[in-house]
């Protein structure tokens, strides 16, 4: 199949921030709901690619929906505090290089769960604004992944994209949204069928 573009996840896909954002969140918790219980890397693991209110309601669920969403607003704020902070390399080998390599033939384009101004941070980060050409999260609309990859798509007029990601729920959005799915396995999850596999970032030239 010849794809006219190419759409990234970001956590699990571009990089590895849960170290950090574990960090980030447990100083939200303990200044705001110490009766919640601290978070881990691993744990964040298995919640990232979740949208942010699912995320609350399975890690804080002793608090009420209220204090849900006061406290994600504090993890948030903290989170964006550490990455903004840190000078550590978190994201994956060759990520980098391979979006340049990839923005020459198509465009690339970010749709992700996060909160509003995270893939603005990815961006920065990695200084890859050039190469971005489009993005979209839950965070901005409140919609779902599905349908923020096929927002994505009628904006910008795509006719072959496709998507990358590493978790069941991206391979389960892009059957909702109709997108081939390329499966990350060097992230965070798992996935029961995809387009292809790729064991690190950079395979995804040889798509291309």
């Amino acid at each position: 199949m010849q794809f006219d573009s190419i759409i990234l996840d970001v956590d699990g896909t571009i990089w590895n921030t849960t170290s950090i954002v574990a960090g980030a969140w447990n100083l939200a918790i303990e200044k705001n709901f110490p009766q919640v219980k601290p978070v881990s890397a691993e744990i964040l693991q298995g919640q990232f690619g979740k949208t942010m209110k699912v995320i609350a309601d399975n890690l804080f669920s002793v608090l009420t929906e209220a204090q849900k969403e006061v406290l994600m607003e504090c993890c948030c704020q903290e989170e964006q505090k550490a990455l903004g902070e840190n000078t550590k390399d978190i994201t994956y080998p060759l990520v980098i290089e391979t979006i340049i390599e990839l923005a020459k033939k198509v465009p690339v384009f970010i749709v992700s769960n996060c909160q509003k101004g995270y893939i603005e941070v990815v961006i920065e980060k990695n200084n890859i604004a050039d190469y971005i050409t489009d993005f979209e999260c839950y965070g901005n609309n409140k919609k779902s992944k599905d349908e923020n990859i096929a927002l994505l798509v009628q904006r910008n007029h795509l006719q072959k994209p496709v998507y990358v990601g590493d978790t069941q729920g991206d391979c389960d959005a892009c059957k909702k949204a109709g997108v081939p799915f390329i499966f990350a396995e060097y992230g965070f999850g798992s996935a029961d069928s995809y387009y292809a596999s790729i064991k690190n970032f950079s395979e995804l030239k040889n798509l291309f």
